[in-house]
């Protein structure tokens, strides 16, 4: 283990937080707001930690697979760590535990929050809070490789432990430059959102934090009843459309930015992920027209919710826990499916799904011709063995983690569909389930042992698992 260059990458981690506390920093100026302070201290002590870890380099700048998850696990749980302290010391969230759910949620881009009046806080804080939807939406480690050679190609191996998926590739030779197209079409995205709000009558603050959380498909809403606030078909719409955007594998853009148009059109995961959305669309429109006064209405909020919860985004316009049961059923499985892999959204991914359904029909056609000889392939090229053995252990620890979370929420003695769909909704990266943890509810009543677990869930559903569980793995520790 180079425990060094991991130092080195967690002080680099630091030095980044301290910069991106400087922007509520501003905003506590513009609103004349005493609680900007805290971000400014913060921000010292993290700068002052972060020099200290990265004045001198390495002498040995190389790490492979085990230093690269293990720096991305420890780098999101400083990174978290410092995140919560604004809240912390300037009481607005006074419990640290609380703090810890709340900025966790946030990096991860989950929504999940313990807040039942998010409009009492300052408007530096709730900038912070939808800030960290899109710092953690791309990775902030992505952003520092887009900046940083850290290690030569080995730097690959942070990439795979951050990026969502069941594999990561390059989409050029050097992995600083894919980092910068990715985080080129990432900033794109977003200002155009903001630009688009805007023009719809929505002030710039509030395009900001709303473009950040759709950015991230993170959430966390800047008022108590979300998106329901900005009563607009316009506004709603927009960032429907972009939290489906979002949640397309960005190496989709990337192919239309470098005139492969065709390729990008005919990605399968694409399609089937925007064929989920579809289907989803249409049958939740059918089940719920008759509660709303018109069926445009109907499908403007049934595709809202579908967008919003398959791209693990948490965002709502209504209470849909008040649905029929087929509906919330409908978004109960969207909340396992999720968005597609390379996106900034979370959930099993699109690509996984449809690779284990090949996988079974593919067994399915053996046990019917013995004899035959098939490839399961997807967008055209074959599966691996060692990827379709990833999807298989990736699919096994998520169970079994789901399995023992629920369990232990459930010492908390709420409902089945309340701890079930907290779970879902942390370890997912959605935001909000049903029931107790449903929209119009928050995550407040759970038990601080409860709340340490989902905190858990969050990182390890935003890291796809791995790099998490390594860190109390004991051979990880040991000398090579």
């Amino acid at each position: 283990m180079n425990k060094k260059i991991i130092i080195y990458v967690l002080g680099w981690i630091l030095n980044m937080e301290a910069v991106f506390m400087l922007p509520p920093c501003v905003v506590a100026l513009i609103y004349k707001e005493t609680n900007g302070i805290w971000f400014l201290a913060v921000a010292s002590v993290c700068g002052g930690i972060g020099f200290l870890c990265t004045r001198k380099k390495p002498a040995n700048m190389v790490f492979f697979a085990k230093e690269g998850f293990v720096s991305v696990a420890l780098s999101w749980i400083v990174l978290s760590f410092f995140g919560a302290l604004p809240f912390y010391f300037s009481k607005e969230i006074p419990v640290f535990e609380d703090a810890m759910f709340e900025v966790i949620s946030g990096f991860t881009t989950t929504g999940a929050s313990i807040l039942p009046d998010v409009e009492s806080l300052s408007k530096c804080m709730i900038f912070w809070r939808s800030f960290t939807h899109w710092i953690g939406g791309m990775g902030v480690l992505v952003f520092i490789l887009s900046i940083l050679p850290l290690a030569g190609g080995y730097n690959m191996y942070i990439m795979k432990a951050e990026s969502p998926g069941p594999s990561v590739g390059k989409l050029v030779p050097r992995v600083k430059t894919t980092a910068k197209i990715l985080y080129g079409i990432y900033l794109f995205m977003t200002a155009l959102e903001v630009i688009l709000l805007m023009i719809g009558g929505m002030s710039l603050f509030d395009s900001l934090t709303i473009s950040f959380g759709t950015a991230g498909t993170g959430g966390f809403g800047i008022k108590n009843n979300s998106m329901a606030f900005y009563d607009s078909y316009y506004l709603q719409g927009i960032v429907t459309v972009f939290m489906i955007l979002f949640g397309v594998n960005f190496n989709v853009y990337y192919l239309f930015l470098t005139r492969h148009p065709k390729d990008a059109l005919f990605s399968e995961e694409a399609r089937a992920y925007l064929g989920i959305i579809g289907v989803s669309i249409l049958l939740i429109t059918i089940n719920i027209h008759r509660g709303f006064g018109s069926v445009f209405a109907a499908f403007h909020h049934a595709a809202f919710q579908v967008a919003s919860i398959i791209t693990t985004t948490g965002y709502s316009t209504v209470d849909f826990d008040f649905w029929p049961e087929f509906s919330k059923g409908i978004l109960v499985v969207l909340m396992f499916i999720g968005a597609c892999a390379g996106s900034t959204g979370g959930g099993i991914k699109v690509s996984r799904v449809v690779v284990l359904l090949k996988a079974v029909k593919k067994e399915l056609d053996s046990l019917i011709h013995p004899r035959s000889v098939k490839v399961l392939k997807l967008e055209g090229k074959p599966v691996e063995h060692q990827v379709m053995r990833s999807i298989n252990t990736f699919l096994g620890a998520y169970i079994v983690i789901f399995i023992f979370s629920v369990l232990i929420v459930s010492l908390d003695n709420f409902d089945f569909t309340t701890n079930f769909t907290a779970i879902a909704a942390t370890f997912n990266n959605i935001g909000p389930g049903l029931a107790g943890a449903g929209p119009a509810k928050n995550f407040s009543l759970f038990s601080p042992l409860s709340k340490y677990v989902m905190m858990f869930d969050m990182l390890a559903g935003r890291l796809e698992i791995f790099p998490m569980l390594l860190l109390f793995a004991p051979s990880t520790w040991k000398k090579s």
